[in-house]
């Protein structure tokens, strides 16, 4: 039983964590963009 709760956080975790990988990805490349934009 303790393995099938220790799995269920685990994919929430890295659920979590594969969110936050997305958002800030696609929140870094707008503001690369930005800076270019800015610069040229």
């Amino acid at each position: 039983m303790a393995q099938q709760q220790d799995m269920t956080q685990a994919n929430g975790t890295y659920s979590g964590f594969t969110a936050l990988i997305k958002w800030g990805t696609i929140v870094s490349a707008i503001v690369a963009a930005f800076v270019i934009l800015i610069i040229s």
